[in-house]
């Protein structure tokens, strides 16, 4: 809604822009430190797509993997960036804010 001095004022429907610090905080990104999930290799077990921690570079299964290894790390180091180490993929993501970066 506008006010008469052409203010433009805040809508109770108005939409928020989601933000991040965590990537702000983040020094230098670490690299992968493999291409593949090794706590799914020493389980035996296989992943969906791989993730890589920006902070320490472990590299974890996804979400969408029934182990979650990159979602674990993340819950017991508190590291909460990642990025996709898929081919042709260069988002990054923050599990503590629900942020996507493209």
């Amino acid at each position: 809604m506008m006010s008469e001095d052409n203010h433009v004022e805040p809508s109770e429907h108005a939409l928020t822009i989601p933000t991040c610090h965590h990537f702000d905080q983040l020094e230098t990104e670490a690299a992968p430190l493999g291409s593949a999930c090794e706590r799914c290799l020493a389980m035996g077990d296989t992943w969906v797509h791989l993730r890589s921690c920006l902070y320490c570079g472990l590299v974890g299964c996804c979400d969408d993997s029934k182990n979650k290894h990159a979602r674990a790390h993340f819950e017991a180091d508190g590291h909460p960036l990642v990025q996709s180490i898929e081919p042709g993929e260069s988002w990054k993501y923050c599990f503590a804010d629900h942020f996507l970066a493209r």
